[in-house]
């Protein structure tokens, strides 16, 4: 209840991330038990994720897993040798048949999942061929994320606008059976379709990263080896109960160096985040994001031609099924 005696409305994003938050199974569910008492207390509506390796195979896992209401993504990078290039055990054994095993039986369950794939220098050449495997394994949508930290040099920029083009055509002959984040956001932002309200990439005004540490942060992204000196830790500590929510800052503004660009309103370079992963300034993005956002919005306007194109021609059947049906009953 605020300060004038109504209640709160609205919904909390619970969300756990790595590292791999399984490892804690039973820690989890507990805090999302504690949670949910908590927001139905205080006429909250909760909403969980989970990202997973998809490694931890024990029963708590699996009760984390399966449990109603999560939505569970599991980060694998495409075809299993692209993979194994950087996923391994500590012992340097190859986990992508592990992490195939974890989709199957996620499959298998009837629960659904997205697929997170990281999108580095060495394998973006892959990542067509990644999206078709995945595609044929039955999964219905794939997040790649593009790796920021990497230094991108002019051929593996070159890499990557053909991979994205490539991309986008698997992704358009699939739509709508099959998902790739980068173009269905853009495509959404296009047609104007109403999306889910959320507090993401609110950096620090409405989203709050907590490491295990205690020690908080404004993105999951920027905690790191959360050293106790970080710059961009946030005052407060979770687990000593001191006040942290005094940074606010306004969410995914378009930066004033973006204001004449003609997609700045349907661009994601607002994200705090990346701009400082970047640039090291939460306000400017660099060229890498630029094109990004250039080269998707171009795959999500082929998108969005081809369903007007669908709806014109749609409509000129109706027409001309009315006319027909005209002359035959004049007739």
């Amino acid at each position: 209840m605020d300060e004038s005696g109504e209640f709160y409305r609205g919904t909390v994003e619970l969300g756990f991330f790595g590292g791999e938050p399984l490892l804690e199974a039973d820690r989890v569910l507990h805090l999302i038990d504690y949670a949910k008492k908590a927001c139905s207390a205080n006429n909250l509506t909760l909403a969980v994720g989970l990202t997973t390796n998809g490694t931890v195979q024990g029963a708590s896992a699996w009760r984390v897993l399966l449990k109603p209401g999560v939505s569970i993504a599991v980060s694998h990078d495409g075809r299993p040798m692209i993979h194994d290039r950087h996923r391994k055990t500590k012992e340097g054994r190859n986990t992508s048949h592990t992490v195939l095993r974890t989709m199957k039986r996620l499959q298998d369950a009837g629960k659904s999942f997205r697929v997170v794939s990281v999108v580095g220098p060495d394998s973006v050449d892959h990542l067509p061929s990644g999206l078709d495997y995945l595609k044929g394994l039955g999964v219905r949508s794939v997040e790649p994320v593009l790796d920021l930290w990497a230094s991108w040099e002019s051929c593996q920029i070159a890499s990557l606008k053909r991979a994205v083009s490539l991309s986008g055509e698997i992704w358009r002959s699939s739509f709508p059976w099959f998902g790739v984040g980068w173009f269905d956001e853009k495509l959404a932002r296009i047609l104007n379709l109403p999306t889910n309200e959320t507090a993401r990439c609110c950096f620090g005004a409405g989203e709050i990263a907590v490491a295990p540490s205690g020690r908080l942060y404004p993105c999951e992204r920027l905690i790191g080896e959360d050293p106790p000196d970080a710059a961009m830790r946030l005052e407060g500590d979770a687990l000593e109960g001191r006040d942290f929510l005094q940074y606010r800052a306004p969410c995914g503004d378009t930066p004033p160096s973006c204001a004449h660009c003609a997609i700045a309103s349907l661009c994601t370079v607002g994200c705090r985040c990346s701009k400082y992963v970047r640039t090291g300034d939460t306000e400017t993005p660099d060229r890498l994001l630029c094109l990004m956002n250039q080269l998707c919005f171009k795959e999500a306007a082929h998108m969005a031609d081809q369903i007007a194109s669908v709806k014109r021609h749609r409509k000129e059947v109706r027409h001309a099924r009315r006319r027909s049906d005209g002359l035959v009953r004049t007739a």
